[in-house]
């Protein structure tokens, strides 16, 4: 790849950054990280009845303190709820409230059912291309960063 193809990709994640930014205004408090997290951490729970941090923190592949902040601001927003075990009480499993199901439904699964029906041209076979190239890139800017 030439270096200014590589420009032209940079400007297209600068877009990409933009896009982001004009999804809906969240509710005090609440950003889009936090959505990101409810999306998986359901995800995760459509899998196993049961999520800890650190099955959050692979799948996001991010360090588990990062993680840990994230979810204690989450739980202090009350869009989800610690739950421990009887049996060990270091074992912390993360539950999605009611409020953080609603977050959800709304900025997730409603937001993005009305922007595919605008999206029709782009096949998910070029999605996918897309997604490809960014991952691509972004193991690399982190291989850089270390």
């Amino acid at each position: 790849m030439t270096s200014d193809k590589i420009k032209e990709v940079m400007d297209a994640c600068y877009l990409a950054k933009r896009v982001r930014d004009m999804l809906p205004a969240l509710p005090g408090g609440v950003t889009s990280s936090h959505i990101h997290y409810l999306d998986k951490i359901q995800q995760l729970q459509s899998m196993k009845d049961k999520v800890r941090v650190s099955d959050i923190s692979d799948m996001l592949g991010l360090p588990r303190p990062s993680v840990t902040k994230t979810i204690k601001d989450m739980e202090n927003l009350g869009l989800v709820k610690k739950l421990t075990t009887k049996e060990d009480g270091r074992v912390v499993y993360i539950q999605i409230t009611d409020a953080g199901k609603a977050l959800i439904d709304k900025y997730v699964d409603e937001y993005f059912t009305s922007l595919s029906k605008e999206l029709t041209d782009i096949t998910d076979e070029e999605a996918n291309v897309m997604i490809e190239v960014v991952e691509k890139f972004y193991a690399v800017m982190s291989e850089r960063n270390v």
